[in-house]
């Protein structure tokens, strides 16, 4: 029997678009990461560190994909993370195995943010009655159903979820490093959002202020057990902060009109990127964060330079200063991710950066402890280069290739301007300084990149001494 998917004005979608939902987003973050199974393949795999609001903007938009599409839409994003959560799987820090397609851990995650809409209304002094539960949970769970998780696993009933989420928290949730560092670390390092625009140069001094609050509101939040379990304290200030914010924001919202009181979330792309237009870039920019800008300096070479700045600020995804296997895929999901590829692109992506990361490893790990630091990527990059003609050849250009041919979305063999702005492109970034790139790779001028006109800029970008080289601009002018 095929379920009725929740329509445009369902209670689902207008409670998952209702702006005051933002005040519980951490406080799910949370509970979802306090799951071993999602700890652990948080630690190995995820980003969230290096770059946590390209994290939390991917999170949002698949969440508005899942509960905001249509059938053909639902479907699309489920076999879209299904074909990502494959690669999610090891062993943890005490040799426990997982993985993320585990169905007991996708059950909880989906879960938990239904508890969280429910909490939303809780901590705001309008709770959902008992009809409006069971009407919310009912559609919530014929989106859910499209996973084709086990039922059993899940509440049967709206009435029965507070007794699974207890259960869960008593029997299953851990106190992570991932809860600990969304609790007490995570905003106090993290980076400037970039929607803060002109205030970014304000953000050291925000970063604090804003990660006490956070803190704070979410160690309020959480489920009395949560906090009982795992020895968290609730102070008077917590709880008055709480209390002041949701209530203040409930009576502020119903004060508002409509279109300001609820977002309006939608699948922010289509399906296929030839149906794109005019690109959008968003997130961090690149299938690898972004390619560098050139850094100069009075000793250092500007090739040295350039190398290393390409290891810290594109290589080095997981933010913990090595290059492993996770970091290259990683940047394959950042590809995937923004250009919309289906499956079998998708593991052409996934295939030329793991040939990449084989070259890295067995040219650059001197020490054979499997991961390679950025003195050693350096070193051996420089030195492969100077040595053999062929050396990105072997690892570099196999990933280049599958990244050119995923961006050749009209099946052309060359990139236009808009293709080339739809894989570069991104807030960040001013179109006059990629479009100056994007003539600085057009080496013949005729409008498009071809793939061999690709490569020769990214090996001039490690080769060139200059920074004057034409491969050094790849974003614009130095």
């Amino acid at each position: 029997m095929t379920t009725v998917l929740p329509g445009p004005d369902t209670l689902l979608r207008r409670t998952l678009g209702d702006r005051r939902i933002a005040l519980v987003a951490w406080r799910l973050l949370v509970l979802q990461n306090a799951d071993p199974g999602v700890a652990a393949g948080l630690a190995e795999f995820s980003t969230y560190r290096a770059h946590p609001w390209r994290r939390v903007e991917h999170t949002m938009e698949s969440g508005h994909r899942l509960f905001f599409s249509d059938r053909e839409g639902l479907r699309r994003e489920i076999a879209r993370l299904e074909r990502a959560h494959r690669r999610i799987k090891g062993t943890d820090d005490q040799g426990r195995s997982f993985t993320a397609l585990d169905p007991a851990v996708r059950v909880w995650v989906l879960v938990t943010l239904y508890e969280s809409m429910t909490a939303m209304g809780e901590l705001s002094g309008a709770p959902l009655d008992h009809a409006q539960r069971d009407q919310l949970y009912a559609e919530f769970r014929s989106v859910c159903a499209e996973f084709a998780l086990p039922a059993e696993l899940f509440p049967a009933t709206a009435a029965d979820v507070p007794a699974y989420v207890e259960r869960t928290i008593r029997e299953r949730l851990e106190y992570t490093a991932a809860a600990h560092d969304l609790l007490f670390q995570m905003l106090r390092q993290a980076p400037a959002p970039r929607r803060l625009g002109r205030l970014r140069p304000a953000w050291p001094l925000m970063r604090p202020v804003i990660a006490r609050m956070l803190t704070a509101l979410t160690l309020a939040d959480l489920p009395p057990s949560f906090r009982e379990r795992f020895g968290l304290r609730r102070s008077r200030s917590a709880a008055g902060l709480s209390w002041v914010l949701h209530h203040g924001m409930r009576h502020l919202m119903a004060q508002l009109p409509e279109r300001l009181r609820y977002g309006t979330p939608g699948v922010p792309r289509p399906a296929d990127p030839r149906a794109a237009g005019a690109p959008q870039g968003h997130g961090d920019t690149t299938p690898a964060g972004r390619v560098p800008r050139p850094c100069r300096s009075g000793r250092r070479s500007p090739r040295r330079a350039r190398v290393e700045a390409f290891f810290r600020q594109v290589l080095d995804q997981t933010g913990d200063g090595y290059l492993t296997a996770p970091d290259l895929q990683a940047m394959a999901h950042n590809v995937c991710w923004h250009l919309e590829l289906d499956e079998r692109r998708e593991a052409e992506v996934y295939a030329g950066f793991d040939t990449w990361w084989q070259h890295i490893r067995e040219s650059m790990d001197t020490d054979g402890d499997g991961r390679v630091s950025r003195g050693e990527f350096t070193t051996a990059m420089l030195a492969g280069i100077d040595r053999d003609p062929e050396y990105l050849h072997k690892g570099l250009h196999a990933a280049l290739r599958a990244l050119f041919r995923a961006a050749d979305t009209d099946g052309s063999g060359s990139l236009g301007a808009d293709e080339y702005r739809v894989l570069f492109g991104g807030s960040r970034i001013h179109p006059a300084e990629l479009n100056h790139g994007f003539r600085q790779l057009d080496a013949d001028g005729d409008g498009q990149i071809t793939e061999e006109e690709f490569l020769d800029a990214f090996t001039e970008y490690f080769t060139a001494h200059a920074d004057t080289a034409a491969g050094a601009q790849l974003l614009g002018r130095p």
